[in-house]
């Protein structure tokens, strides 16, 4: 059997015990389905390697510390989603900005050596070997939402079906007669920004639509950058008369090029962006974006800190996407 040492987690017990994780995890919820001996085999091993349960009572007036490389529109989901659910669990949520370029995130570790958390939600994951090793000696739960890179191994992470949503936010677009779909992507080395490219890709091979890479531009989620973008493309010999954007922020502004280029939206442009932030439907016309279920990503997070047992997750979870249809587009306009 495996040998065990420092704070014991599920997954050394699992080891211990020769189970899956979830086996583990249901024996110690009491849930029933075990075999007798199964069960005692996991009791033991629970007394031997000494392990011992993050019960949700402890949590009671706790804190959970929420961490954003930088605060954005689509913060104010992911924070309501986490308070929502944290208060549930008579939990406080302390929301950090910690600029990770400026040092602000090792101070922000440190911040966090000298008082208590019950978990921590970081809503990226690009850190230094040197930051995730701090982290882990503070022997708390961590979860990572959206993650920029793959998280170090043992953490689990929260993502959205980024893919699918690229795929149907093009093939939207395919339907009402479009052909010349550019894209403004994300950070193209993020993981979600790379998976909304590919599922625009995709939908175009499905349709037999040839890529053009010079309706591909590269961004990183904000407005500035998507701005830039759109007057590039709009300035092509032959425009997009559709762009998928990788965020809200930026199809606001691929919004003000069109406008500078005397373009009306949808009649001369579509536009489609992602998350589905509240000022979405706000924009003259309401924006038509892929749903993220930013909330829902951030109350699934706080539930799995709660329980005290997140390796009983999957190590990667994703939630559903899903397009919604506003006024932003509209049928290609024919072409002369």
């Amino acid at each position: 059997m495996a040998e065990v040492s420092g704070r014991v987690t599920l997954r050394q017990v699992a080891a211990h015990a020769e189970v899956s994780v979830p086996t583990v995890s249901k024996v110690i919820n009491g849930h029933a389905g075990i075999a007798d001996e199964t069960r005692k085999r996991i009791e033991s091993s629970i007394v031997a390697t000494g392990y011992k349960r993050r019960s949700t009572s402890r949590h009671t007036g706790g804190l959970i510390d929420l961490v954003f490389g930088s605060l954005s529109p689509w913060s104010v989901d992911i924070i309501r989603g986490a308070e929502e659910e944290a208060l549930k669990a008579g939990l406080r949520v302390a929301v950090s900005s910690s600029t990770k370029d400026r040092g602000g995130m090792g101070q922000w570790i440190s911040s966090v050596e000298r008082g208590n958390t019950n978990g921590i939600i970081l809503t990226f994951s690009s850190l230094s070997a040197t930051m995730w090793a701090r982290l882990r000696r503070l022997k708390t739960e961590i979860v990572v939402i959206d993650p920029v890179d793959q998280p170090m191994a043992g953490i689990p992470s929260i993502g959205s079906s980024n893919w699918a949503g690229g795929l149907q936010a093009t093939e939207h677009l395919l339907g009402l007669g479009h052909r010349r779909i550019a894209t403004i992507t994300g950070r193209i080395d993020s993981l979600c920004a790379q998976a909304r490219l590919d599922g625009y890709r995709a939908a175009l091979a499905r349709a037999g639509v040839p890529s053009d890479p010079a309706l591909v531009v590269t961004g990183d989620f904000h407005f500035e950058s998507a701005l830039a973008a759109a007057h590039r493309l709009l300035d092509l010999p032959q425009p997009p008369t559709a762009i998928v954007a990788a965020s809200d922020v930026q199809a606001m502004g691929v919004y003000e090029a069109a406008r500078r280029h005397g373009l009306r939206i949808p009649e001369d442009l579509s536009v489609i962006g992602f998350d589905d932030i509240q000022s979405a439907s706000w924009l003259a016309p309401p924006l038509t974006t892929v749903r993220q279920p930013l909330a829902e990503m951030a109350a699934l997070a706080v539930r799995m800190l709660v329980s005290g047992n997140s390796a009983a997750f999957n190590d990667r979870a994703e939630l559903s996407t899903n397009l919604v249809v506003r006024e932003s587009t509209g049928k290609a306009r024919p072409t002369p």
